[in-house]
């Protein structure tokens, strides 16, 4: 168990705690709505985790040392780069695909800016959401000063973290 579950679990034991000082029957609807979000979540999650199993078996860690790895240098970083763009999906697909490039020897700023890039950029984020309920002159404004952002972050971890 990572030390960070173990904040979580206190944090929900304590607000449970709370929940229940307040109001004795607080704890249940919070349990209920919690696992009502589960069960939503939970078929997602499963193909998630399906999908970054099938990506260490079918991408070679070969290829992601030579596209992200610290021997990628620069092309690293703007590989990370487009790919941040690229990559459908939220936390679910997102961060168990970075855990699959790390183990396959890709070099942490090229997943720095990927982690940024995504986080700023997600293709999919912009098209569904952005554009429809803010419209393009919004996005433009937002993407077009952060454009960078990613790129000099990796640059950064590079040059702060000798990677």
């Amino acid at each position: 168990m990572h030390p960070s579950d173990l904040i979580i679990y206190a944090l929900a034991v304590a607000l449970t705690i709370v929940a229940y000082v307040r109001d004795p029957g607080a704890p249940l609807v919070g349990l209920k709505a919690g696992f009502g979000l589960l069960w939503d979540i939970f078929p997602r999650l499963v193909a998630a985790l399906i999908l970054t199993g099938m990506l260490q078996v079918v991408v070679s860690p070969e290829l992601i040392e030579r596209s992200l790895g610290r021997s990628a240098g620069h092309r690293g970083i703007f590989i990370g780069f487009l790919a941040g763009i690229l990559t459908p999906g939220g936390p679910m697909v997102s961060f168990p695909m970075m855990a699959v490039f790390l183990q396959s020897g890709a070099s942490t700023s090229a997943l720095v800016t990927y982690m940024t890039s995504w986080s700023l950029f997600g293709f999919q984020r912009v098209i569904a959401w952005e554009l429809p309920f803010m419209g393009g002159r919004f996005v433009l404004a937002r993407v077009l000063p952060t454009l960078a952002l990613p790129i000099v972050a990796g640059y950064l971890e590079r040059f702060l973290y000798r990677d």
